[in-house]
């Protein structure tokens, strides 16, 4: 049983790590709080599933659920950027629309995936995965381009100075980090072999639990950092969980634990940068 339980906590971190990853792009590279995760994880899961159900090959469903989840964050960045909406209230307000679109997509709350597609996701499998999305990424920052996205974050007035789109590359950020979240529901989806509407409730909290543990004990003072912070966290954080599970800590009360995690998180950093 705890042998199932760690194997289960490896598998359902990567997938954190992955929402995590994303969540970071816009908190750390483009100091642009966004909530999007809520709305374009199920999204991507929704699409993903309603394509395979629909007897398209997984992975062309798999890209689907992928764009749906940046376009999703696409609009987001649109809808803050150039109607001057809060970025989180932004979010809030396209997830709770993602919601709609969803039961639209599927046609009705929940939908099983038993015995459809062939590719089967275990953890190497997905850390393949991972390294696929974190590597272009991080080649993509020590380029030209990716000085100029790291400077919208670091210094929006001069990179504006400069002649840098804040817009453009706010939004592409924003599609990279909703491309995170669509990929994830979408692989999420197909491990479970059920996708339901509800499923991305409280998701966010989850990966900005993994992306804090991660940065507390990597750091985020360098770009490697950075990059390992949400995975390390990710797979630490979800192992709590199992250890929670295993001592005897009830399902229903697995969120207010994630809470008071990020609480005990944000307590030590900021007494540690107190300290400082």
């Amino acid at each position: 049983m705890t042998i199932e339980l760690f194997y289960s906590g490896i598998l359902q971190g990567l997938i954190i790590a992955i929402i995590a990853f994303g969540i970071m792009i816009p908190f750390r590279f483009l100091n642009f709080p966004d909530l999007t995760a809520e709305g374009a994880y199920p999204l991507g899961g929704a699409v993903c599933a309603s394509l395979i159900a629909a007897g398209i090959p997984q992975i062309v469903a798999i890209i689907g659920g992928i764009i749906a989840g940046g376009f999703m964050a696409l609009c987001t960045a649109q809808v803050a950027l150039r109607l001057k909406v809060n970025s989180l209230l932004a979010g809030i307000i396209l997830s709770t629309m993602a919601y709609s679109v969803n039961l639209r997509i599927m046609g009705k709350p929940n939908m099983a995936l038993f015995d459809m597609g062939g590719l089967k996701f275990d953890v190497i499998t997905l850390i393949i995965v991972l390294m696929i999305c974190i590597t272009p990424f991080a080649l993509f920052l020590h380029t030209d381009f990716g000085l100029q996205f790291r400077t919208i974050g670091n210094n929006p007035k001069f990179a504006v100075n400069q002649g840098i789109s804040v817009n453009h590359y706010t939004s592409l950020g924003l599609f990279i980090a909703g491309s995170m979240f669509g990929l994830a529901g979408s692989l999420m989806v197909q491990i479970q072999q059920f996708m339901d509407v509800g499923i991305g409730v409280g998701i966010l909290i989850h990966g900005l639990a993994g992306l804090m543990i991660g940065e507390s004990i990597v750091g985020n003072s360098t770009i490697p950092k950075q990059l390992a912070a949400p995975i390390i966290g990710a797979l630490i954080y979800q192992q709590i969980h199992g250890i929670a599970l295993s001592l005897g800590l009830s399902p229903s009360d697995l969120k207010f634990f994630t809470g008071s995690i990020v609480l005990i998180v944000i307590a030590i950093q900021k007494r540690s940068n107190d300290a400082l």
